[in-house]
């Protein structure tokens, strides 16, 4: 088996795995089994700090994307694509599947938002349904500041869609401070369960937004509005995946007990930085680096299948490369969930040394040691 240690799917803890094979009851009919989906729900919202109307769809991370503007989105809407990564890019494509007009805020893929610079565009055009923000770009490794980015937009009477899938329970979010109308999270990253669920916060905002639609949901699966009485009829829209979230209960359940998590996350996260750049490799992003993953340059020479080939073949370490405008020029390591442990972190650094020494790559220092030095720092 590999050590998983890319930016999701992140490694699974035992208990969840368990939690998973345990015998389960009919979710359509056992309306115990609504309780317990509004228990999970519920230990969520407080994780993320949010009173609004928490969901667990049964669909990877992208679902919840797409739902977000299935239900949001009408013929002819305006929505602001708040766009510097290829990820907040690719909404567009969602808001155009379901007849809107995308404008694109295009900025600096390796810096996060200036807040300033946003204000003074919307005082020129505000004229928004609704804006979609990213905020970690898992494929470049920076983030957004979503709790200033998103209360602008709130001033200006525009609602705010978060695609927080790798960032959310690696790096601070508060969901109400940050006045996010539909925040989207996915299981497989830093929350450490298996792929599968998204989960969503929606503001009573958005809810009357779908409401007060002058044309139906052009969907069924991707219809939020589907889920708003699920506690009052005891019904669910399909057949809940109920050891999916089984598992995922007990997922939320470690987060909420672990009380060093977003520490944990931001020392690993700031050692590994440090680390990569004492080498003498680089970042692929200038600013606003997350905690969650490190996304770095491929340097000149090498390429990015022998760096990953040889972790993988002669290491049995799994790290990721890239798509899109990255492909073949960035390589990612992902310090999120159960992979933000100090030892699988350090094993693969060091086995990132050997590899470089394989490809006769000279690196200045050692990875490895660079980061324990940094971690002794913090105790």
């Amino acid at each position: 088996m590999y050590k998983i240690m890319t930016p999701g799917p992140t490694q699974v803890k035992d208990n969840v795995r368990a939690a998973r094979s345990l015998i389960t009851t009919n979710p359509d009919i056992d309306t115990s089994f609504t309780e317990y989906y509004k228990h999970t729900c519920d230990m969520l919202g407080e994780i993320i700090h949010s009173t609004g109307n928490i969901y667990i769809l049964s669909g990877e991370g992208i679902l919840g994307l797409e739902a977000a503007c299935a239900s949001l989105t009408e013929a002819g809407d305006r929505v602001l694509i708040i766009d510097n990564g290829i990820y907040s890019k690719g909404f567009g494509d969602f808001v155009k599947i379901y007849g809107g007009t995308p404008v694109y805020y295009t900025k600096d893929y390796t810096e996060p938002i200036d807040v300033t610079e946003l204000k003074a565009y919307l005082d020129t055009d505000s004229d928004f349904k609704y804006a979609t923000v990213v905020h970690c770009d898992t494929p470049s490794g920076m983030l957004n500041d979503v709790e200033a980015i998103c209360p602008l937009l709130k001033e200006y009477g525009i609602m705010t869609v978060v695609d927080t899938v790798s960032a959310s329970f690696g790096v601070p979010l508060n969901v109400d401070a940050a006045k996010i109308d539909i925040c989207c999270m996915g299981s497989q990253k830093a929350l450490s369960a298996p792929p599968g669920l998204t989960m969503l916060s929606v503001s009573d905002d958005a809810i009357k937004a779908m409401e007060n639609r002058k044309t139906p949901i052009a969907s069924f699966y991707c219809n939020i509005l589907t889920f708003k009485n699920y506690y009052k009829d005891k019904w669910f829209p399909y057949t809940m995946p109920i050891s999916d979230i089984i598992g995922l209960n007990k997922a939320i359940s470690n987060v909420l007990h672990d009380k060093t998590i977003l520490k944990r996350h931001h020392i690993i996260g700031q050692a590994v930085r440090k680390a990569v750049t004492a080498a003498g490799l680089t970042l692929y992003a200038k600013g606003g680096y997350s905690d969650t993953v490190s996304v770095i340059n491929v340097p000149e020479g090498l390429t990015d299948t022998q760096i990953l080939d040889t972790m993988r073949d002669d290491y049995n370490i799994l790290i990721a490369g890239c798509f899109d405008i990255l492909a073949g020029k960035v390589f990612r390591i992902g310090h999120m969930g159960e992979n933000a442990n100090i030892r699988d972190v350090a094993e693969t650094l060091s086995a990132l040394d050997k590899t470089f020494k394989k490809l006769n790559y000279h690196l200045n220092c050692s990875m490895a040691d660079v980061f324990i030095d940094e971690i002794n720092k913090f105790e």
